[in-house]
Order: C-alpha cells, then sequence, then structure tokens
C-alpha cells in the first residue's frame, strides 16, 4: 500500500524550558515521512524547499523509503522556516518569526508515478492547495486524511468548508474543533463537523490523549504519561504519521483498526517529544517501536466483574 504525504519541509528555530536550536529540520510532511516509514516503505513525498535544504536530510529520507520526486527544489530561494517559544506549561508556545520564502509560491504538482496511491496524508496548508492535491489525482486514494489549523478558519472559511467535502478524516485539536464548529460540547463538535463532509475525526488533546469520532462511536487513546516532555513540535504531525502508516501497512481502515492506528500514532509521538525536531525520529528501531506500543496496552488494560 503506498503513501503521498503533502506539506512542508523546513527549518525550524526552537526554545523550550529545556534548551534551544537556532536551526533544525522541521516542517509537516517532514515528521510524517519519519513516522510513516516505519510502516510503509512506498512514501511518497510531496513539498517545496529551497537550495539551503540539506541534501544529506533528503539522503536520510530516501535511505528510509521515501520517495522525493514530488520534492520541488527551487535554486534561488530559502527553504520556509519558522521560529517558537515554548512556555513552562509546553502547551503554548509564542511564534517569533515565520519566513514562508519558497512556501509562499507552493503550487503541488503530483507525479505521475504517484498515481494510484491507496493513502493520502494532507498536512496543514492552504485549503485550497490541499483542494488542488485530490483534484490531481486520476483515482481516489482509499482513504484521505487531511489536518488544518485555526488560521485557517480566520481567512480562509470558505475553501476550508470545501475541501472538507472531499476528505475522509480530519485531524484537528480540541480547541480548532470548537472553533470550527461553534460548539463546546466536544461530543457536539464531532457531530457537526462530521455533518461538513469528513466520516471520521481525530480530535487531538495534547499530552491528554486522542478521540476517535465515527458515526454514533467515540474511542479515547491516552498519551504515555513521559517523565519529560523536550520539544512537543511535530508531535501532531509525527502522530499522523503513525496513524496513517499503520493504516497503509494493514490496508485496513475499520473503525476498530483506526483504534489501533491511534495507539500506534501516540507511541510515534511519545518519542517526538524526546528530543528537538526529528532526532529521536532517526534514533528508534522497531524494537522501540513495540515496547512502546506494550506500555500503550498495559496503560489502558484492565478487567473488572461488572456486579
Amino acid at each position: 500500500m503506498s503513501l503521498i504525504t503533502v506539506g512542508t519541509m523546513a527549518f525550524d528555530a526552537i526554545e523550550t524550558p529545556f534548551g534551544k536550536t537556532n536551526q533544525i529540520v522541521g516542517g509537516s510532511a517532514t515528521y510524517v515521512a519519519y513516522a510513516a516509514s516505519n510502516f510503509v516503505k512506498s512514501v511518497k513525498q510531496v513539498s517545496i524547499v529551497g537550495y539551503d535544504f540539506p541534501k544529506e536530510e533528503m539522503e536520510e529520507l530516501k535511505s528510509r523509503g521515501v520517495d522525493l520526486e514530488g520534492v520541488e527544489v527551487i535554486a534561488d530561494k530559502k527553504s520556509f522556516f519558522w521560529s517558537g517559544r515554548y512556555h513552562e506549561d509546553m502547551n503554548t508556545r509564542d511564534t517569533l518569526v515565520t519566513d514562508l520564502n519558497v512556501l509562499a509560491d507552493f503550487n503541488p504538482q503530483i507525479p505521475d508515478s504517484y498515481q494510484g496511491a491507496e493513502f493520502l496524508m494532507l498536512g496543514n496548508l492552504v485549503p485550497a492547495v490541499q483542494l488542488s492535491v485530490i483534484k490531481q489525482l486520476t483515482t481516489r486514494p482509499k482513504l484521505i486524511v487531511m489536518d488544518t489549523m485555526n488560521f485557517w478558519m480566520e481567512v480562509a472559511m470558505p475553501d476550508l468548508e470545501e475541501v472538507l467535502k472531499h476528505v475522509d478524516l480530519l485531524m484537528v485539536n480540541d480547541a480548532e474543533a470548537r472553533q470550527l464548529s461553534g460548539q463546546f460540547s466536544l461530543v457536539k463538535a464531532a457531530k457537526s463537523i462530521m455533518a461538513m463532509g469528513p466520516k471520521y475525526l481525530i480530535i487531538k488533546k495534547g499530552e491528554h490523549g486522542a478521540l476517535l469520532f465515527h458515526g454514533e462511536n467515540v474511542f479515547f487513546a491516552p498519551a504515555l504519561p513521559l517523565e519529560e516532555v523536550f520539544d512537543p513540535t511535530g508531535a501532531g504531525d509525527t502522530f499522523a504519521g503513525g496513524f496513517i502508516g499503520h493504516l497503509a501497512k494493514t490496508g485496513d481502515i475499520s473503525f476498530e483498526n483506526m483504534k489501533r492506528a491511534i495507539i500506534v500514532g501516540s507511541a510515534m509521538a511519545s518519542f517526538c517529544v524526546e528530543k528537538f525536531g526529528a532526532t529521536r525520529l532517526k534514533e528508534i528501531t522497531q524494537a522501540d517501536i513495540d515496547g512502546r506500543i506494550q506500555q500503550f496496552k498495559e496503560l489502558v488494560s484492565f478487567e473488572i466483574e461488572l456486579v
């Protein structure tokens, strides 16, 4: 099963209570690819970078089975750059710098070799760009997943509403779900959002886990309690990569298998936050992943006699 992932490949400058890095590789598509490539070897990347994006990073991705034919390299411009500072609680952050650079011209073109992919992961981008990718595919994927954010709800709501009609699953955090739906109750918010088009909805709650909705069905997965969260940047994209990577590996998009995929995604995200950027994702082995998933099983497993 092959997977197309569309999103940013970028540089980040990050400051947390535990440290600081002036430049490290990031971007939504980068995190998705590093996570998903543990489960499916045909990850087809669609992105844009400048002349300054490290060639060794490209080679690292290729070595993991990531196809970079869909990554456009602009020879006379710099890559997208983002800088942020996290607060003590690590749940809130301030954006210090956003330099779009090549991203201002991002008009993704799907290579012919990518056609026929069964899974599509649309990272957080301009909704019109997300829709253009869907419309370029000659065969509709088995599952289309998209991420979005509050900014697009404020400046491009009509386009966002249009693309929601074409996707199967939406991923947002709890604040974004409330803003998109106008409902405070997350259960009511989920029903309202699914009425806009997506059959499935994942509401991410950071260190408090994630909720999966489909019709009247609801599943909750906790986040693994970690002694230290070093850098939460990219955790949501890593979650998405683990989630869709598991689905692509198994080819099963049932609600029951999505439950398993959420646990896999949560396990991958728990690695991501342990070091800056994607550093930890480059280090882990299959044994590490299996062990972390086992920890999740033990965390939520219990038996009780119903009286």
